[in-house]
């Protein structure tokens, strides 16, 4: 954990709630849920706050989903990659067995719940800090001007404009469990 503190320039007053973020429901009661939660809202304003100072000529659309792209569970997940997070997450024996120490959603749950120990045993210009740190090479990299859409937005809003029918969606199936479950579609 010491070198985990040291990667994120921040030393915890209160290490417990460092080993909580890192704790996986999978250990039962006690793990980084709730502070998955908080680290996720603080976040949310961080970059948010960030963005609105870096990009005043930029339009809340847009301001929104630079924002989306950046806190996502891919960029968290690349965040904890960077933070060598599997290395040290806290499982139960089933999620070591089937890998979970690799699984991007896991990793970047526990990126959320170190945001949220931080801001516990801090403040908020701390967590601010820290947040901005490891996220300034994602900030400086990121243009406005990029289109940030997911596919299936790009697909609507190119037929719109030739003036062609919208597809329509048909669920096919629900992959996952309730808490993590991804839809499958298919086009009709």
């Amino acid at each position: 954990m010491d070198k985990l503190q040291q990667k994120i320039n921040y030393q915890f007053k209160d290490i417990a709630l460092l080993k909580l973020a890192l704790t996986h429901r999978s250990m039962g009661r006690s793990n980084n849920e709730r502070l998955e939660f908080l680290g996720d809202s603080i976040l949310g304003v961080v970059i948010s706050r960030e963005l609105y100072k870096r990009f005043d000529h930029v339009d809340e659309g847009k301001l929104s989903r630079l924002r989306s792209h950046l806190v996502r569970g891919q960029t968290l997940a690349q965040l904890a990659g960077e933070l060598e997070l599997s290395d040290i997450l806290i499982l139960g024996p089933g999620e070591l067995k089937s890998g979970g120490f690799r699984r991007e959603s896991i990793q970047a749950d526990a990126v959320e719940a170190i945001f949220g120990a931080v801001l516990l045993d801090s403040d908020f210009d701390t967590i601010n800090t820290v947040i901005l740190d490891l996220y300034h090479d994602l900030l400086d990299a990121i243009n406005p001007n990029d289109s940030l859409k997911d596919p299936k937005t790009q697909l609507q809003e190119y037929l719109q404009k030739r003036s062609n029918i919208l597809p329509k969606y048909e669920l096919v199936k629900t992959v996952g469990k309730d808490h993590n479950a991804v839809d499958r579609k298919s086009v009709v």
